[in-house]
């Protein structure tokens, strides 16, 4: 140790301080100007596996490999401050570590000695490569978000979904398949890493085809089967099954070449979600080739019998004329025919349809779609078909509900890819901060609260979004059983309460004292009541005060959560339970929110068979009534 060596005067504060040099936390080595080991602290002999006398003598590229002789007179002119490198234990493993040099030299200037000072950033690049793989993970989400539901050729875009989700939890295949009756598999599409050329799915699924086909709604798994690839002999395999409203069964399959689901555990929600959204791609597909389908035949009905048709000549004139009662533009025939259709409609809308003074108006169909006309609220599209070079047929249909449904889903579409993207895109430069070392240990501290606040978020919309989809697709069994109320509501009290205490908002309860056992399930309950609180709270200012209210009906229990914050408009009520719905007051207070919290909440208490209702005023207050029937009590 220190105190063997000879070292010059200059150096005795290095001997004087030897116990300060053996308990040091850090790595410490001393090594001599021909880069060879004198001394080390017994935290670094017992880090690298050494015995003293093992590790003295020893030339320093025999533990840190230099790249160059640059990097050796580095040493020697004390030109190394943190530098990342590979330690070589002795048993030839390598460590990643961050080395500091000091060369010490005597009145001379001459080196006398050096000391190297170790730190151990193994778990530093291992959490660096969990973070970056998690990363990757959610980024699989966000790319499955945009790339499926909105790309206008979802079969072409599903193998790049399969890829990205095959190297973020690292699979070699990923496949998406149904099971044909007979027992038959079907690849529908599929993703193989290079190397796995050779693999083959039906191979490898046929000993479990049976046992998926009998349980499809299962999650299916297999570890350590055998494989006749001579790469990896042993696979694993995970096969998640897929339902769409229509019925249609499919699966999501992957195969690890490790003989155990190494990342089933970190992984299996980002997988599950991505299953769930290629279902839904899926499913959208299929919509849209039924919907097709359809098209087709009313385009036939249409021409037979449309909702109005128009027969019309170059000028306007109306020489034809049906319509079906229901429809919003319909009149008597005998109103119409003979009359201009310039009479009828505003020119610029005649103008869109067809231009009376082009001679070949009527040389190919036409379109105009979403145009409104004076006195009605709907919304219409035209078609124009030609059947000569001086008359058209103008088929004119009612795409009010059509319009509606467009915008819901563009708003869908929008809100999901947004709420997504945000704490990811958060997530990522706090990652890319912490990676390139940017600021003071405060500010790193500061990246991981971010980070960690930023992927928790996405987590609970993420969890959010699974949730609202197993409750649209049935997939949510509560367990409607009698039990008592106050405990749901004081517990759920308690989980608001750190948020609520953050902004000095008290949260009173007040219950009567003989609350009747009502029907209800306990988790579904603590969802509802939760969300109800924690909304209540979020819109309420500072310093202010929730009343929650629990009382007895004739047949139900009557739970009221009352705010005196910022209120809903009248026109948002009846909107207020469905997906991504949120009020403009809301958006224009910039008040964060997913706009699902509340459709999860409807739904539940609808399968619970009570029901919910708000009374509200803007600037004033909300507040939300839920019915929940009472238990049956047995004589």
């Amino acid at each position: 140790m220190v105190d063997k060596l000879d070292l010059p005067q200059k150096n005795q504060p290095i001997v004087d301080h030897q116990a300060l040099f053996e308990r040091s936390g850090e790595y410490l080595f001393i090594i001599s100007p021909d880069l060879k080991f004198i001394a080390a602290n017994q935290q670094a002999l017992q880090w690298l596996g050494y015995q003293e006398h093992q590790l003295i003598g020893m030339h320093l590229e025999d533990v840190i490999p230099l790249e160059s002789e640059r990097s050796r007179a580095e040493i020697l002119e004390d030109h190394i401050a943190q530098r990342e490198v590979m330690l070589r234990k002795k048993d030839g493993t390598l460590l990643p570590a961050e080395i500091s040099v000091t060369a010490v030299t005597n009145e001379m200037e001459e080196s006398v000695y050096i000391q190297l000072l170790a730190r151990d950033i193994s778990e530093q690049k291992n959490a660096q490569l969990a973070m970056k793989r998690h990363i990757r993970a959610l980024a699989v989400i966000g790319e499955t978000t945009a790339g499926l539901v909105r790309s206008p050729n979802i079969q072409a875009h599903i193998p790049e979904v399969l890829e990205s989700l095959g190297y973020a939890v690292d699979v070699f295949c990923c496949v998406l398949f149904n099971i044909e009756s007979p027992v038959r598999l079907n690849v529908e599409y599929k993703w193989l890493e290079h190397e796995a050329a050779e693999f083959t799915v039906q191979a490898a699924l046929r000993p479990y085809l049976e046992e998926i086909a009998s349980s499809p709604t299962r999650v299916f798994s297999v570890t350590g089967t055998e494989s006749k690839l001579p790469n990896f002999p042993q696979i694993s395999i995970l096969v998640i099954p897929i339902q769409g409203k229509m019925g249609l069964w499919g699966f999501l399959g992957l195969f690890d070449r490790q003989n155990q689901l190494s990342w089933l555990t970190n992984e299996f929600d980002t997988i599950q979600t991505t299953a769930n959204l290629i279902g839904a791609a899926l499913e959208r597909l299929r919509y849209e080739e039924t919907i097709h389908i359809s098209e087709v035949r009313n385009r036939i009905l249409v021409d037979a019998l449309p909702d109005l048709l128009l027969r019309v000549d170059l000028t306007g004139g109306i020489l034809d004329y049906n319509a079906h009662p229901s429809h919003p533009l319909y009149a008597l025939r005998d109103s119409v025919i003979g009359k201009n259709l310039h009479t009828l409609w505003p020119e610029n809308v005649t103008q869109m349809i067809f231009d009376t003074e082009d001679f070949d108006a009527f040389a190919s169909s036409h379109w105009v779609h979403g145009f409104s006309l004076p006195g009605h609220e709907e919304i219409f599209e035209a078609r124009l078909h030609p059947i000569s070079e001086r008359e058209a047929l103008i088929v004119v249909r009612d795409i009010t509900e059509q319009a509606r449904l467009d915008r819901m889903k563009s708003d869908f579409i929008n809100r999901a890819s947004h709420e997504l993207r945000t704490p990811l895109t958060g997530a990522i430069l706090m990652a890319e901060l912490m990676q390139r070392g940017i600021g003071s240990k405060e500010d790193m501290d500061e990246y991981l609260r971010v980070l960690l606040h930023e992927l928790n978020r996405q987590k609970d919309l993420i969890n959010q979004l699974l949730l609202a989809g197993r409750l649209e697709s049935g997939r949510v069994n509560l367990e409607v059983v009698p039990m008592t109320l106050l405990p749901v509501l004081e517990d759920s009290i308690l989980a608001v309460k750190p948020i609520a205490n953050k902004r000095n908002i008290s949260i009173k309860i007040n219950t009567a004292f003989d609350l009747p056992l009502i029907l209800g399930d306990k988790g579904g309950l603590s969802q509802v009541f939760i969300n109800l609180i924690n909304n209540a709270v979020k819109f309420s200012p500072e310093e202010n005060t929730v009343e929650v209210e629990a009382t007895t009906g004739e047949k139900d229990a009557i739970i009221s959560i009352t705010d005196h914050g910022l209120g809903i408009p009248a026109d948002a009520i009846p909107h207020l339970f469905e997906r991504f719905y949120r009020a403009k007051n809301v958006t224009v207070a910039e008040i964060p929110g997913s706009g699902i919290g509340l459709y999860i909440v409807k739904s539940i208490i609808d399968e619970l068979g009570g029901t919910i209702s708000v009374i509200s005023e803007v600037n004033k207050g909300t507040t939300f009534t839920v019915r929940l029937r009472k238990a049956v009590e047995k004589e």
